[in-house]
């Protein structure tokens, strides 16, 4: 064990959530700007959506509640705020911008959610929380794109708003890979659990 893994464990963090129904799959970001390194995208996030399919295609044989989210500013601006100012190019997604579009591959289905959202989290400003609380989601399968922006924000709000994350590892990614690593140590010591996909999928319940 680690120095830092020792620290966090004697100090009580890191205890498990575990896998408890119903489920709700939320995936964050995987649009077409994410997916493009001349874009937003690069790392390992062209892994996390090829793994993302099988995750998808899972969630809707099972039948879950299943949000996907996107970011969206106006288009004349007018909603530019601290997020855009850091990231300027952030205002290039639109909401008819090609950038914008969740990637085809996991494109949403008739009765899947689309959460607009023009800040980190997926959560703040808009009705993904009660939306998974009408549908009885009590542990938030989450997926997407970046796993130390987007991802880490949506899944501390997750916690916030008393659902048990559980953040799917290799369907997650990130533009680099030091701070990919480093948020899924720091979810998986406060906030969430944090596993693969297959270790996911093989132990939920039949």
């Amino acid at each position: 064990m680690s120095n830092e893994n020792a620290v966090f464990s004697q100090q009580g963090f890191g205890a498990s959530l575990g896998l408890q129904a119903p489920f709700g799959l939320l995936l964050i970001d995987f649009v077409n700007g994410f997916a493009d390194p001349a874009v937003f995208g690069g790392g390992n996030i062209p892994e996390a959506i090829e793994r993302s399919k099988g995750l998808l295609a899972s969630a809707r044989q099972r039948g879950w509640p299943i949000a996907h989210s996107r970011i969206v500013y106006q288009d004349d601006d007018s909603d530019a705020n601290i997020f855009s100012a850091k990231v300027p190019t952030m205002l290039g997604l639109k909401e008819d911008s090609p950038g914008s579009q969740i990637v085809p591959e996991l494109a949403p289905e008739r009765g899947e959610y689309v959460v607009r959202k023009n800040v980190p989290s997926a959560f703040f400003g808009t009705d993904l929380a009660p939306w998974l609380t009408q549908r009885g989601v009590k542990t938030l399968i989450i997926g997407g794109a970046v796993t130390s922006g987007c991802v880490r924000a949506s899944v501390v709000d997750a916690m916030c708003w008393g659902f048990r994350p559980i953040v799917v590892s290799d369907c997650v990614g990130d533009r680099a890979i030091a701070p990919h690593d480093a948020s899924l140590f720091d979810m998986g010591q406060k906030y969430a659990d944090v596993m693969t996909r297959d270790a996911l999928l093989a132990g939920l319940p039949a």
